[in-house]
């Protein structure tokens, strides 16, 4: 299997594979929504995940995770994971068990466990610092959008090339104290803004997805999930652009380690995730893109996913019931 091209292996083995690695991770994290502990609720999905990865044939090396191998004991960025490391198809991992550990532990919406698969070298090893982030839907002409342009000019950008305006227009920003111009900028335009208390994987996402009614997302939010939700962006269409975020030199001093020489780079979609690349999430709360993890009376846990290719631009919606054996 050593000699397979990854594309194909990407194709015949590991596409519905991820899925279930994303569905022990939701089910592991689904047994603490609510219980208010942000901590036990992320370390029982990382080590769902992180078990699950390591049944799979493969040589995968961690390039998004949970910190460096320093700051988190499992699933760490350049952790190798697999069953078959130094033989399988070399496969890079992005990945973060629990997306949204605070909406888990108040039992919030739009909590996931999320991962992307990429050919070797293929996904940004974004340092864990912020990211601008700019991204919208499908079926715009290419360069609609411009991380070096204003909010204002964006939304008009993209009211034009809908047909719409301005205040038509709804955007997806994360609730956060540091977003208060951009809210009041928004806000002057009158378009509509759709504030998330976390969760900016499934944010992004959303401008992809009609029935949200979310047309853009601007702000800042985690880097590591800015490459996650560009990897889903590539497989289904739409445009994002981000660029790093340093607040010290500590940060920048990470970048650099990573390779990183260019810090105030503007990272086009295809700078983050090249090539072929799978994404796949389970729902661990019900949100906007998936419904949450249940428990039947009989004791059978269900769960709804998404798996998506960027070389088929397939999107496959995945429904399983959890039985005990």
């Amino acid at each position: 299997m050593t000699d397979t091209p990854v594309s194909h292996i990407l194709d015949r083995v590991l596409v519905l594979e991820m899925v279930r690695v994303t569905e022990a991770a939701a089910v592991a994290a689904a047994k603490m929504v609510g219980r208010g502990d942000e901590k036990a609720a992320d370390q029982a999905a990382v080590t769902a995940m992180r078990t699950a990865l390591n049944e799979l044939y493969m040589d995968g090396t961690v390039v998004i995770g949970e910190g460096e191998r320093d700051e988190a004991p499992m699933l760490y960025i350049g952790e190798k994971v697999g069953s078959a490391i130094g033989k399988g198809p070399r496969i890079d991992i992005a990945l973060d068990p629990l997306e949204g550990t605070t909406i888990t532990a108040k039992n919030g919406p739009n909590a996931l466990a999320v991962l992307a698969i990429g050919e070797e070298g293929c996904l940004l090893n974004a340092p864990d610092v912020y990211m601008d982030k700019l991204a919208v839907g499908p079926g715009y002409p290419k360069g609609v959008i411009d991380l070096t342009k204003t909010a204002t000019q964006n939304v008009a950008a993209v009211a034009a090339a809908k047909g719409v305006e301005p205040r038509e227009i709804t955007v997806c920003v994360l609730d956060r104290p540091r977003h208060a111009d951009l809210i009041a900028e928004l806000r002057a335009i009158g378009c509509g803004i759709q504030l998330i208390p976390d969760g900016d994987v499934a944010g992004v996402i959303a401008t992809t997805n009609e029935d949200t009614g979310i047309d853009l997302y601007m702000g800042s939010g985690g880097a590591p999930e800015g490459v996650l939700a560009a990897a889903a962006l590539r497989c289904v269409g739409g445009q994002f652009k981000g660029r790093l975020v340093f607040r010290n030199e500590d940060e920048k001093a990470r970048a650099r380690k990573w390779g990183i020489t260019d810090l105030g780079k503007i990272y086009d979609l295809e700078e983050l995730a090249r090539g072929d690349c799978i994404f796949a999430a389970t729902g661990v709360t019900d949100g906007s893109l998936l419904a949450g993890v249940k428990k039947r009376k009989d004791g059978v846990m269900t769960t709804e996913s998404v798996v998506m290719r960027a070389s088929s631009h397939t999107v496959r919606w995945v429904k399983a019931e959890h039985r005990k054996v």
